[in-house]
């Protein structure tokens, strides 16, 4: 097996306009060693290992698409169509390894047929804007349905969700539901503008989808985790407060080694100093605490290894928070960032 490394993605954040420190990408080997600052031009929402080769990683930035052919001891700005554009997403596409897709804000998918050097952009999804909020809705990750590569969906923050049958040439918008679902008292929310209460159903930040379930999405929101059985007509609570107590949900993962395992990042809320990873192994059904170290701040991102089912790493949004497991979660490291650094907000691991 060739060096592994962990990776964490910093940007900065809307509620703190003031905040100083590094952005971009830090890099360090999953065996130990410094934090290296790999990538600095741009702040950075998501990084992404290519599935099928690891020597690929991706940088969504604020300035489009970057990418490293390295293992990422570097990175090059692609060949994107849309300059200053937001990318808060990467999806490679099973069995089509050259086919990437990129997510930006305003909501915008993007596509690629040569491993991510160079991109086109896809018809603007018609999604309705049931609210507002200081800053635009974001295609925040997507997921395709195992077995059918045309087949995506995709969380959006403060919009919903959305989903394509072909490609991402057409979209259906499947926010309508979480909409009606926010009229129950107890999934009512608003918290940054006061026309609607449905803001915590669409503020949706992750989806995955357990292979072994290949028709049940669950998306990550900010009233806890969610599914459809019926491709977004309609979506059921899971009610994962039965067991965490704390229901913020900021990321969800499929495991690439087990059908069954997923694993959800659930805190208090956006910006809080509190929260857990929580490991479900049939399907989403139920779901156990699966670490055992205490964060500062909001778990923004859980990163897995594709070559290695022992290796997950989990960021916290404030003050470089990253802790690893190296043994499948029976023992943790902390290994934050040292110095002055904007906040994580994603993880990964080669």
């Amino acid at each position: 097996m060739s060096e592994q490394h962990i990776f964490a993605g910093i940007a900065g954040y809307v509620g703190r306009p003031d905040a100083t420190g590094s952005v971009g990408i830090f890099r360090r080997k999953a065996s130990g060693g410094d934090w290296e600052h790999v990538f600095g031009e741009h702040e950075t929402h998501t990084v992404y290992v290519h599935p099928e080769d690891p020597s690929v990683i991706f940088a969504g930035t604020t300035n489009g698409v970057f990418r490293s052919t390295n293992g990422g001891a570097s990175f090059e700005k692609t060949n994107f169509p849309d300059a200053d554009k937001q990318i808060w997403s990467i999806l490679a596409i099973e069995g089509q390894p050259d086919r990437i897709y990129a997510g930006g804000a305003p909501i915008d998918v993007y596509r690629s047929d040569d491993r991510g050097a160079s991109w086109a952009k896809l018809p603007t999804p018609p999604i309705k804007q049931r609210c507002s909020g200081p800053f635009a809705p974001r295609v925040m990750r997507m997921v395709q349905r195992p077995g059918k590569p045309d087949e995506i969906f995709a969380a959006l923050e403060i919009a919903g969700t959305m989903h394509t049958t072909d490609g991402g040439q057409t979209w259906t918008d499947t926010g309508d539901h979480l909409e009606e679902l926010s009229k129950l008292p107890h999934l009512e929310s608003s918290i940054v503008q006061k026309e609607t209460k449905a803001e915590g159903m669409l503020d949706c930040h992750a989806v995955a989808i357990a292979p072994a379930k290949p028709d049940k999405p669950v998306v990550a929101l900010r009233m806890g985790l969610f599914t459809s059985e019926n491709a977004g007509k309609t979506w059921s609570d899971m009610e994962v407060g039965r067991f965490s107590p704390t229901t913020y949900g900021r990321d969800i993962k499929a495991s690439p080694h087990d059908s069954n395992t997923m694993f959800a990042a659930l805190s208090v809320s956006a910006a809080s100093h509190d929260g857990g990873v929580y490991k479900s192994t049939d399907a989403g059904e139920t779901w156990k605490r699966f670490d055992k170290v205490q964060v500062h701040g909001t778990i923004m991102s859980v990163g897995l290894s594709k070559s290695n089912p022992d290796l997950v790493a989990v960021g916290a949004r404030y003050n470089g928070e990253v802790f690893a497991t190296l043994d499948g979660g029976n023992t943790w490291s902390e290994i934050s960032i040292p110095g002055d650094v904007k906040d994580i907000y994603a993880v990964a691991c080669t």
